[in-house]
C-alpha cells in the first residue's frame, strides 16, 4: 500500500527552474536536516555550499560588536542561501545565518554552483531575482525597525515565519523575539502577551501557536503586504 506520510514541502525556486536544470541540479544536493539555533555561517566566511531549504527557514542577521544580531531577512522553501556564489569566488559572507525553524534542506557544492551557473540560464536567472527579493526585504527591515512599534514588527515576523514553517506551530523564545525585533525581552513579553489575550497566539515556554492568522494581519505593519510573502506549502 502506498505511504500515508506526505512529500516534503519542494523548494520553490528549484521547482521554478527548467526541467532539465533542475534534474542536473537535483542529482548534485545532498540532503540534510539543520537543527533549531544552528548557525551555519558568520560575517567574512567564504562560502562552500548553497543551502535550498525545505522544510527549515534560517534568518540572516546583522551583527554589530557590543549587540546581539538583529535578523534582516528570513528564508525558507521559497530561496536559497548562498547568493553570493553568483557573483564569483571573490565576495564573502555578509551577515550571520542562523537556522530559525529546524527542518530538511538541500545542500549544493559551491564549486559545483560556480561552475553551473554559466550553463544555466534559468537558475542563473533565478538566483538574480531571488536577490532582488531579499534586498528589498533587508530596506524594508531597515525602515520597519526605524519607525514601527514593536507589536505591529513581532506580528510582521510571526507572520513570515508562519509563511515559511510549513505549520501553524513554531518554536521561538522572547529571547530570539528580542533579538530579532532588536529591542528588550519586556517589550516582547507586552507586546505577544497583548497577541494572547486577544485570541491571536497562543504562546507557552517559546512554543508560539498561530490562532487567528487574519486577525495577526490586521495589527501587522505595512512592511509584511508590501512585500510578496513566501508561498505557504
Amino acid at each position: 500500500m502506498p505511504s500515508s506520510t506526505p512529500d516534503p514541502p519542494a523548494n520553490s525556486l528549484i521547482a521554478g527552474l527548467p526541467r532539465s536544470e533542475q534534474r542536473r541540479l537535483l542529482a548534485v544536493c545532498e540532503p540534510t536536516e539543520l537543527a533549531f539555533g544552528v548557525t551555519l555561517f558568520r560575517p567574512g566566511e567564504t562560502l562552500h555550499e548553497a543551502i535550498f531549504p525545505l522544510s527549515a527557514c534560517v534568518s540572516l542577521a546583522a551583527s554589530v560588536d557590543g549587540h546581539p544580531p538583529l535578523d534582516m531577512v528570513l528564508v525558507g522553501s521559497e530561496g536559497m542561501l548562498g547568493l553570493s556564489l553568483a557573483l564569483g569566488k571573490g565576495p564573502d559572507v555578509p551577515m550571520l545565518g542562523i537556522v530559525k525553524c529546524p527542518g530538511s534542506a538541500l545542500r549544493l557544492p559551491a564549486d559545483w554552483l560556480r561552475r553551473e551557473i554559466p550553463n544555466s540560464p534559468g537558475l542563473a536567472r533565478a538566483m538574480r531575482r531571488h536577490l532582488f527579493d531579499l534586498l528589498a526585504q533587508v530596506a524594508r527591515t531597515a525602515a520597519c525597525t526605524s519607525f514601527h512599534d514593536v507589536q505591529a514588527r513581532l506580528a510582521r515576523w510571526l507572520l513570515m515565519t508562519h509563511d515559511r514553517a510549513h505549520a501553524d506551530h513554531f518554536h521561538l523564545t522572547h529571547e530570539l523575539l528580542a533579538d530579532m525585533l532588536g529591542v528588550q525581552r519586556s517589550a516582547v513579553t507586552i507586546a505577544a502577551g497583548a497577541m494572547q489575550k486577544a485570541g491571536l497566539i497562543s504562546y507557552s515556554r517559546g512554543d508560539i501557536h498561530i490562532l487567528n492568522r487574519s486577525s495577526l494581519e490586521a495589527i501587522s505593519c505595512e512592511c509584511y503586504t508590501s512585500l510578496s510573502p513566501a508561498p505557504r506549502l
